[in-house]
């Protein structure tokens, strides 16, 4: 059973991500919302006007027709609609016209958003819509979801996206189902404080009872004392037990430390990548050093797996050479790695086969449970494992070979929040070179050094942080959309307007007036943040001696006062630089 007693609601409107643990049961409640899964008890209550749309991880588009062909048949907007929406993704003519089954794995799920949102739903279900996205589609599907006037159920792994889309959390733990208000890094700082608050409980609880046993033993045969001795037991049986949820069972992945290396470890000098029959990347010269951590960005198509496979020895150079250094062995790790596995192995099997001779079994393991494979998971055959949990396998493979250079395409897909993270902090630390793919900007962020961009079939050492990159890709799209109106204005500017004077004595009194008006609102939400102040800190008093749903209760109190005290403070900024410059006006207006 996934889920026992599970209630939560959905309203007009709202923009929620979900998130848990891998297996329990995310995709399921999709399933289950959109009745392709019934339920073993309960209901589900639906507005008469809700209309769903589904996105699933994957679903079954053979169908022989080209993809305009499918979408005028399946869709409520117009064709033309949906081509402007599918440009936003990174769709081309092209891709409309070729057969459905024959899109490649990113294009199919940009092909799927487009169908979805042609639907016209009001409620959208998203597994993962980000998995084989690039980063200009992410930023293009991100900007069309925080525009969306729908509600929508986000699961995804990638914190930033649900960060930047979502504006609350729901949970899905340990068959429990749990609405928190706010974005995912609310979510995480309210687990965090409830967590500190029921510990703190439960301690006082475990105390408390430990006095009253003792009470007990002591003078329950004592007949003077035995009325006393009762009426303690009735206070210990009425006392409600704080249960705290085990914490998660992800472990921190240590990867073993790869073989020492001379300095340089790759050079690729003037090659030719790509396939006999299409030059994808050309004059390519590219000198990896040890313990360079390398993040490769560019759209899709430009050639990132090109060049990883390259430098992997995974396809031949088409021209020009590739130079592997001292003792230098390569991992490298696809989103096709889970498909060389051996079927007829068990887990641990896969692991060790893999595993460099000097890895001891324990940490073979440990990373084993790192990456949610414990217990008797380990002796589980690959043949039964999902495509998510094979991949897990094959990554693992990839960490226990001690390889000094790492390639890694997308190798967080499929993996959890907590899983995420570790391999994340495991990666910074990693002491060999590292280049990795990845469409998780938190993660790029944090395990590259360096940033090489592939663009218009060259390769190139970014000159600045990722961040900045992310930033450089936004302002080319807003460049974009305000260009035609800039020309507008410009227009506009050559064809001057003649003016009506203003007295300046009447604009200097409107202008003081003014000032008046801005300093008197000033002391007005001044007034209002210190009262909201003082609950807050009321109710974090308050927060320490409560506990269960009233705890839960007050950490989103204090939530909403926080976002109330964070937005009269912008308000007031605001204000105060309004009220300077009209005080800079008034002086300029008296001696004019």
């Amino acid at each position: 059973m996934l889920f026992n007693q599970a209630s939560f609601s959905v309203n007009l409107g709202e923009h929620i991500g979900v998130i848990g643990p891998n297996g329990a049961g995310k995709s399921t409640l999709f399933k289950a919302l959109v009745g392709q899964i019934e339920l073993d008890s309960g209901q589900i209550i639906k507005s008469q006007q809700l209309k769903v749309g589904y996105l699933e991880q994957e679903s079954d588009w053979n169908t022989q027709q080209s993809s305009e062909e499918f979408l005028e048949e399946h869709s409520l907007k117009k064709l033309w609609e949906l081509k402007q929406i599918g440009e936003g993704l990174g769709l081309t003519e092209e891709h409309f016209k070729s057969p459905l089954h024959k899109l490649s794995g990113g294009y199919r799920m940009r092909m799927k958003l487009v169908y979805l949102i042609g639907q016209e739903p009001n409620l959208m279900l998203l597994d993962e819509p980000t998995n084989f996205l690039d980063l200009e589609s992410i930023l293009a599907l991100e900007s069309f979801l925080q525009s969306f006037e729908g509600a929508f159920l986000l699961i995804s792994h990638d914190r930033e996206f649900l960060r930047r889309t979502t504006e609350s959390t729901l949970e899905i733990e340990a068959g429990e189902i749990t609405k928190f208000p706010g974005q995912i890094d609310d979510y995480f700082e309210q687990k965090k404080q409830l967590r500190e608050v029921l510990e703190a409980q439960k301690a006082n609880q475990e105390s408390k009872r430990k006095q009253i046993q003792e009470f007990i033993d002591r003078f329950g045969a004592k007949a003077t004392k035995a009325k006393q001795a009762q009426s303690r037991m009735k206070q210990l049986d009425k006392m409600e037990v704080i249960e705290l949820k085990d914490l998660s069972v992800t472990a921190k992945i240590q990867i073993p430390k790869p073989i020492s290396t001379g300095r340089e470890v790759l050079f690729l000098d003037s090659a030719s990548l790509g396939y006999s029959d299409n030059l994808i990347l050309k004059n390519v010269t590219l000198r990896l050093n040890r313990g360079f951590h390398l993040g490769i960005v560019g759209v899709n198509g430009a050639g990132k797996s090109t060049l990883l496979k390259s430098l992997a020895q995974k396809i031949p150079l088409l021209s020009g050479s590739l130079q592997v250094g001292y003792q230098v062995s390569l991992g490298f790790f696809s989103q096709h790695s889970a498909d060389q596995l051996d079927l007829d192995d068990r887990v641990i099997d896969a692991l060790e086969k893999a595993a460099n001779r000097d890895v001891m079994r324990q940490e073979i393991l440990n990373l084993a449970g790192s990456l949610l494979f414990a217990g008797d998971d380990i002796y589980k055959p690959i043949r039964v494992l999902s495509g998510g949990e094979k991949s897990r396998v094959a990554l693992g493979q990839i960490l226990l070979k001690k390889s000094p250079v790492l390639l890694l395409d997308e190798p967080t897909n499929h993996l959890d929040f907590e899983t995420v993270e570790a391999l994340t902090e495991a990666l910074r630390d990693y002491e060999g070179t590292l280049v990795v793919i990845s469409h998780d900007r938190s993660f790029i962020r944090r395990v590259s050094k360096q940033i090489l961009e592939i663009k218009a079939g060259s390769v190139d050492i970014y000159p600045g942080t990722y961040d900045e990159y992310v930033w450089s890709i936004q302002n080319q799209k807003k460049q974009k959309i305000v260009e035609p109106e800039k020309s507008q204005s410009s227009f506009a500017l050559s064809h001057p307007v003649n003016e009506k004077k203003v007295n300046p004595k009447e604009e200097l009194k409107r202008q003081n007036v003014r000032n008046r008006e801005l300093q008197s609102e000033i002391i007005r939400k001044e007034k209002v943040l210190n009262t909201l102040e003082q609950e807050r800190s009321t109710k974090t008093l308050e927060l320490n001696l409560l506990q269960g749903q009233k705890a839960i209760e007050t950490v989103k109190l204090l939530k909403s006062l926080s976002e109330q005290i964070n937005q009269l403070e912008e308000e007031i900024i605001v204000i105060m630089e309004n009220l300077e410059l009209g005080l800079k006006k008034s002086e300029e207006l008296k001696n004019s």
